[in-house]
């Protein structure tokens, strides 16, 4: 076994030389990458990506990319393809694929049916002049200098510098599209991030006989019976509908040191003024922001002038949004 100064020098080594490989790539750009961005814009079905072996399972990830990134594309195995699955291929869709040497039999035994569909080819290689490429209809070169593997066979430059222009062109597409951050929301709906950015206030909030509330006439124990019986730490205090500020854990606080008559002095004179408000359509995230800020635990939630509700801390916790 090596020792421990050898494998990380050996680890070293290898980013080294991935690092370069992506570096060289990108020094290498040329008008053929906008002419392939502006092919798949021009798309009207989907992108359809497809390699063998290493390549193949760099293909599955960029397809993965760009459907997550608003370009509709999934990936097709090429020996699968030549056994029946070329009938996921239309004529309206574009073929990305992807080879290293440019030579892959399965990917060359796909050209003439291609061709005869009439699809437009894309293709990411490490020759220019290989058979792949110059049946392209446009040719990304992404060839490299030396692969990390030290007996310079196994694929590790050359996949890494095909993963991160795959990643270029999903990027300049999105940015194409004017993908926002909703739009890639709704690809991730089940996980944290589609949470942070699709729920809203109206989700999460307490509303109608729920919302912990006092007139301004109510005493300072009526107030504490409300924030009881809700369970929220904290009141608002509105009339007629109308807010006009809310009584909190920590104004009761404040309160008490002065030793007032709970049961006389009124919430209006112990109430906090101008509290935070959202409107019920503003994002979870957004009131995440303003409670961190503002180090409050609750935000009152409008519908214009009208008392919408009152979405708490923990309620945005337990929804996944921090």
């Amino acid at each position: 076994m090596l020792d421990h100064d050898t494998l990380l020098t050996s680890a070293a080594r290898t980013l080294r030389l991935e690092s370069k490989a992506v570096a060289d790539v990108a020094a290498d750009l040329d008008a053929s990458f906008a002419e392939a961005c502006k092919l798949i814009l021009a798309t009207e079905g989907r992108v359809i990506v497809t390699g063998m072996g290493k390549s193949g399972h760099i293909a599955s990830k960029i397809a993965a990319t760009l459907a997550s990134t608003g370009t509709p594309a999934f990936f097709v195995h090429p020996g699968e393809a030549s056994h029946g699955d070329m009938g996921m291929i239309t004529v309206r869709d574009t073929v990305l694929a992807l080879s290293n040497s440019g030579t892959t039999p399965e990917l060359l035994t796909l050209l003439p049916l291609l061709k005869r569909l009439g699809v437009r080819l894309v293709s990411m290689t490490g020759r220019r002049d290989s058979t792949l490429a110059e049946a392209s209809d446009v040719h990304i070169h992404v060839g490299v200098a030396e692969e990390a593997c030290p007996l310079d066979l196994a694929p590790t430059s050359s996949t890494t510098a095909a993963l991160a222009m795959g990643d270029a062109l999903a990027i300049a597409l999105l940015e194409s599209r004017g993908f926002t951050e909703e739009d890639f929301a709704f690809s991730h709906p089940g996980g944290a991030l589609g949470k942070r950015l699709l729920l809203r206030v109206e989700d999460l909030m307490v509303k109608g006989n729920d919302i912990p509330m006092v007139s301004s006439s109510a005493t300072l124990a009526e107030a504490l019976m409300e924030i009881t019986a809700k369970g929220l730490g904290m009141t608002v205090v509105a009339e007629q509908g109308k807010l006009l500020g809310i009584f909190t854990d920590g104004d009761l606080r404040r309160a008490l040191e002065e030793r007032p008559d709970i049961n006389s002095v009124p919430i209006q004179s112990l109430m906090t003024v101008g509290a935070k408000t959202l409107p019920a359509g503003h994002l979870a995230a957004e009131a995440m922001h303003i409670m961190e800020q503002s180090r409050i635990t609750s935000i009152v939630v409008m519908d214009g002038d009208a008392i919408a509700g009152v979405v708490h801390l923990m309620a945005l916790l337990r929804a996944g949004i921090n």
